[in-house]
């Protein structure tokens, strides 16, 4: 790894442990909107030709709760479940080793695994490539659920994951 990704990244951990990260919801005393806020004021009618999307998530975790308003917000009918276990989730679904985030979806037959784009996942559903899903490791600044104050998007890749668990690239954010 080079200087400048050792420095990106340990700026990274900062910034997400400086914002919360994912383990903690938006406090309500706090000047940043709650989901509920942003998923009023962004909502569409959901697309009755989009497939209804399962999410299984932790209960604490405010970037799954803005990542499912992104997802609400592009027209996916979501149903939110909370759970103590993501892992059995992840292992049942088949999520490559190293490949995590901190929420699991199911839709249309597929996975997505973390931050990825809305458009990312509509463009998953309409090529219905022989795969089992889409991941986003870790929790990228700047992705969906996890915007920056100040609109920096870190970059990142959204990754195919193929029926044999290997990955290749399915699109690329931030560059």
């Amino acid at each position: 790894m080079n200087t400048r990704n050792v420095l990106f990244a340990a700026i990274s951990v900062v910034s997400f442990s400086a914002l919360g990260a994912c383990t903690h919801p938006v406090d309500a005393q706090s000047s940043q909107p709650s989901s509920a806020t942003i998923h009023a004021a962004t909502a569409s009618s959901p697309d009755a030709s989009l497939p209804v999307m399962l999410v299984h998530k932790s209960a604490t975790c405010g970037c799954c709760g803005a990542w499912v308003d992104h997802m609400r917000a592009a027209g996916f009918n979501v149903d939110v479940r909370d759970v103590d276990d993501l892992d059995s989730v992840k292992s049942r679904v088949g999520i490559p080793a190293g490949k995590g985030s901190c929420h699991t979806a199911e839709v249309g037959g597929y996975f997505v695994e973390g931050h990825v784009p809305a458009l990312d996942i509509k463009r998953l559903l309409a090529e219905k490539p022989d795969a089992k899903g889409l991941v986003v490791p870790g929790m990228p600044a700047g992705s969906p659920g996890m915007e920056m104050p100040d609109g920096r998007v870190q970059p990142y890749v959204v990754e195919l994951v193929s029926r044999d668990g290997t990955t290749s690239d399915f699109a690329h954010h931030g560059h």
